[in-house]
C-alpha cells in the first residue's frame, strides 16, 4: 500500500468506467471524491456530490445593481444637477432612461456571471496536489481521473480506499503527495 499524503489520483480509461466507480464509491459512503475529465460527463455532476454555484444569483443581482444605479445617476443628472428642459418633455422622462440602463444591466449581469463562475468554481487555482502527480497532465486531453482526498480516520480505512479503486478497474493509481 502506498501512502498518500493528499490522497489517491485513479486513472480509467473511459468516462463509462469512471462513472461507474464514482456511483459505486458514493454507495461505499466515500466522501471527498473530485473529478476530472476531458469533456463533461452526463450525471457525474451529481454522483460526485456537484451542487449549484450560484452563478445565475449572481448575474441577476449585479445585472439589476447595474441597473438601478444607471437609472439612479440618468434621472439625478436630469432632474436634480442639470434640469434642461428638450421640446416640451418633462425632466425625469424614464423612456430616455431605458437604453443606457438596458445595456448596462446586460453588461453587469455578464460580467456577475462571470464572477459567480470564478468563484464558484474555486478559480484561479494555481496550485492543486493533484498537479504532483504526472499522469494528472492527461486531464486535459484523454484522461478520466478520480481524485479521493484521504480519509482522516485509521489506516484500514486508506487501504481500503486504494484496493477499491484497483478492484473497480482504474488503470493507474498514484498517490497524491501534498
Amino acid at each position: 500500500m502506498t501512502e498518500a499524503a493528499y490522497g489517491w489520483l485513479a486513472r480509467f480509461e473511459h468516462a463509462d468506467a469512471l462513472l461507474a466507480a464514482a456511483r459505486t464509491l458514493r454507495a461505499d459512503g466515500v466522501t471527498g471524491v473530485e473529478a476530472y475529465t476531458p469533456y463533461p460527463v452526463e450525471g457525474l455532476g451529481t454522483v460526485v456530490g456537484g451542487t449549484s454555484r450560484g452563478v445565475a444569483l449572481w448575474s441577476l443581482i449585479s445585472g439589476a445593481v447595474a441597473g438601478l444605479i444607471t437609472f439612479f445617476m440618468q434621472w439625478y443628472s436630469a432632474v436634480y444637477a442639470y434640469p434642461f428642459v428638450v421640446g416640451g418633455k418633462p425632466l425625469g422622462g424614464w423612456p430616455a432612461f431605458m437604453p443606457a440602463t438596458a445595456a448596462m444591466v446586460m453588461l453587469f449581469a455578464v460580467i456577475g456571471a462571470w464572477i459567480g463562475m470564478l468563484v464558484g468554481n474555486r478559480l484561479p487555482q494555481p496550485y492543486h496536489p493533484a498537479f504532483n502527480v504526472e499522469a494528472f497532465a492527461r486531464a486535459s486531453s484523454d484522461g478520466f481521473f478520480l481524485l479521493v482526498e484521504r480519509p482522516a480516520n485509521d489506516e484500514e480505512d486508506r487501504g481500503r480506499i486504494e484496493r477499491r479503486l484497483r478492484e473497480l478497474g482504474a488503470a493507474s493509481v498514484d498517490a497524491v503527495p501534498a
